[in-house]
């Protein structure tokens, strides 16, 4: 067995931004103090290693003596990762700087989190997804306590640390009953088997494992506990990459497992991913309304898209894949245009983090207003926004599959959700107030958001484009 160049040339994203990586921790130790460089070269590695993905897009190879897949599914997963990377990086210099808060290593760990992205989509071996879970976690929880100094940061980060080890126990256990019985932790080898293996209880105790560790990653009811605390108490710009990347990542995974490897369609296995999709659905939603701060509210909001987005895994057909895979994208447009809105609102001290804030904003400034609006709109569905189609995908999937009751919870759940949603809009146009942002708004931050809603709109007028190439993937 010996490397070739073949495999580093098909994983040449991922070892852009490893490179990347690297060379800023070199950067940092030997320039101290300079963030701005930090900054413009993580841009660099992460534009570079979209073209990449973009290049070897459908160059579908097994690389790394079996146990990385590299081709159109992590290709066009990893620009979903790298978009929502560079889209934080370009929200965080201007809100690091006036938080106090710019150092070189928040751009390391972005990177670090983005690398365990990538194992965990191009993954052919559960040890490789147990990497690619644990780099992205354990960047993650340094990056929820990033503002040090605060109480708010450092619960966050703790919050995040116990749960997250708590589900990595179940994750390394169900690994390891999969192991016992398939004798093997290569996916392609427990696919061709899964006939004989899904007749095994202690396989399919650990499927079940893996499903509640899944569920924890993705912020799904019941193990949703830890979302709303940790929203809230990250630095915004880590709360926006935490709520998209590393949900897309997750959901990456599901898809991964329970469509192309363990195969469950019809069985009791969807019909209990059923349930905790309409729970997510239904708890996040109602929950979301009685919210104030609007971290909390769209932390909640993630629960509930996360429950739209385990429709599609529990239909487990085409137009489920389709549908999840249409939605990350338009959701981590979504999302970080949202969260970097309000971290332009946001001011020193967790000032401006309330919906009463935003009262009166287009008065004030009506182009962040107008960018905000589109975000609340495709966030609650409404087209002709990329939102709209999100949910439509999976709904669909689910009608597809004999699910006609989900996909009513999902409807029923996205009317409740556009009261919350639209309160917003409500507040920044219908009410008098002074809502304000922190400072002038900075370039970067604001290329990124509307960078965003230019895409949600287009994606919303012409989903085709996206639909297309995921429907290249299967």
């Amino acid at each position: 067995m010996s490397l070739n160049i073949a495999d580093f040339v098909s994983s040449s994203p991922l070892m852009a931004v490893t490179a990347t990586a690297l060379l800023l921790i070199l950067v940092e130790a030997s320039r101290k103090g300079r963030p701005g460089l930090s900054f413009t070269l993580s841009m660099a590695g992460l534009f570079a290693a979209s073209v990449f993905a973009v290049v070897n897009y459908s160059d579908e190879q097994i690389v790394f003596f079996g146990m990385l897949r590299q081709g159109w599914y992590a290709n066009f997963l990893n620009l979903v990762f790298l978009s929502a990377a560079m889209l934080t990086v370009l929200v965080s210099k201007p809100y690091l700087e006036r938080q106090g808060a710019h150092r070189g290593e928040y751009y390391i760990l972005i990177l670090f989190a983005t690398i365990g992205m990538m194992f965990m989509a191009g993954a052919n071996d559960l040890i490789v997804v147990f990497l690619g879970i644990e780099l992205m976690s354990l960047c993650l929880y340094v990056l929820a306590g990033f503002f040090r100094t605060k109480d708010t940061s450092n619960e966050s980060a703790l919050k995040y640390f116990l749960l997250g080890a708590f589900a990595t126990g179940f994750l390394l256990y169900g690994i390891t009953l999969i192991y016992g019985t398939a004798g093997t932790t290569n996916l392609e080898a427990i696919s061709k088997n899964l006939p004989t293996l899904s007749s095994q209880w202690m396989f399919m105790v650990g499927v079940g494992l893996l499903l509640t560790a899944f569920a924890f990653k993705v912020a799904a009811v019941p193990f949703h506990m830890w979302a709303p605390d940790v929203y809230e108490g990250a630095p915004t710009t880590v709360t926006a990459f935490m709520s998209t990347g590393a949900k897309a990542a997750a959901f990456a995974t599901f898809v991964l497992l329970f469509h192309q490897v363990f195969q469950f369609t019809g069985s009791k296995v969807n019909d209990l991913i059923a349930y905790i999709a309409a729970a997510s659905m239904v708890l996040g939603n109602v929950i979301a309304i009685a919210q104030a701060n609007i971290k909390r509210m769209l932390a909640y909001s993630s629960i509930a898209h996360a429950g739209y987005m385990l429709s599609g895994i529990a239909a487990g057909n085409s137009e489920g894949q389709t549908g999840i895979l249409f939605y990350l994208v338009a959701y981590t447009l979504m999302n970080v245009g949202a969260f970097g809105i309000v971290g332009l609102m946001e001011k020193v001290d967790d000032q401006n983090l309330q919906l009463d804030d935003y009262t009166g904003l287009s008065q004030q400034r009506p182009f962040l207003a107008a960018l905000m609006a589109i975000f609340m709109f495709s966030l609650a569905g409404v087209p002709p926004f990329a939102g709209f189609f999100g949910k439509y995908y999976v709904f669909l999937s689910a009608v597809k599959a004999d699910m006609t009751w989900l996909a009513v919870v999902g409807v029923m759940t996205s009317l409740v959700s556009a009261y919350y949603y639209l309160r917003i809009v409500v507040l920044m146009y219908f009410r008098d107030g002074k809502g304000d942002v922190a400072a002038q708004p900075a370039i970067p931050a604001l290329v990124a958001v509307t960078s965003s809603a230019i895409l949600l709109l287009q994606f919303g007028i012409f989903p085709s484009f996206i639909v297309n190439a995921v429907q290249k993937l299967f």
